[in-house]
């Protein structure tokens, strides 16, 4: 077992767990926020047993996925500006749950917990096509063209199904407002892969052939 990786990759946890907890229970004024700790429930369960997963099986995987520090300085606004989004949301969530503000039904909450699992059913899949993946936008040494499976439907299904997982979390908040802020995520999404692709036709051979084979970027038989 590489320690170092493992060890970075419990801290990144731990911090995560804070952080978010911090944004949701601190602004909701208690810790009694039964949709805070279903989304808390939903993320970081899954993401424990998959970074066990990845550690075991592809620790090169995990070392990629724990890289944050993007090389593309166009990619800088795009950090700063989803950053911004879950932060804003967030704070609105808990903020909306202490004072009543637009509070959505409970089956709401439901039903967008149950979205967001199939997200990242979706995600974890993208994971096993695409061994390349990377947090940043980069193009490894060996790397090559994944044309097959989800990628044979659209360029980056992986956006695809953060797409849905994002939007879903302020649906399992029950925060109307935070849903509006996350509303934001699409254009975010599209401004990146746009960078994305460019980056890809440029520096990775075959990717320009494959954009001319897969129409869609990001939703089949839409755009």
């Amino acid at each position: 077992m590489n320690t170092k990786l493992f060890l970075s990759a419990i801290l990144k946890f731990a911090l995560g767990v804070v952080l978010i907890g911090a944004l949701l229970f601190l602004p909701a004024g208690t810790i009694t926020y039964p949709q805070g700790w279903l989304l808390m429930g939903i993320l970081f369960i899954p993401m424990f047993l998959a970074g066990l997963v990845m550690m075991a099986k592809n620790p090169a995987l995990l070392q990629s996925r724990l890289n944050a520090r993007e090389k593309q300085r166009e990619q800088s606004l795009v950090v700063k500006l989803s950053g911004l989004m879950f932060l804003v949301g967030f704070i609105l969530a808990g903020l909306s749950y202490r004072f009543g503000w637009w509070m959505l039904p409970r089956w709401v909450s439901i039903l967008g917990a149950v979205l967001f699992l199939l997200s990242y059913a979706l995600y974890a899949e993208v994971l096993r096509e695409n061994t390349w993946l990377s947090r940043t936008i980069e193009v490894q040494e060996g790397q090559q063209v994944v044309s097959t499976g989800l990628y044979g439907i659209v360029r980056h299904p992986m956006y695809m199904a953060t797409l849905v997982l994002f939007l879903s979390m302020p649906l399992v908040l029950g925060s109307a407002l935070s849903f509006v802020v996350f509303l934001a995520y699409p254009a975010i999404i599209v401004k990146r892969l746009l960078n994305e692709e460019e980056v890809l036709s440029r520096e990775l051979p075959g990717y320009t052939e494959y954009m001319h084979k897969v129409k869609w970027h990001l939703i089949p038989f839409i755009w």
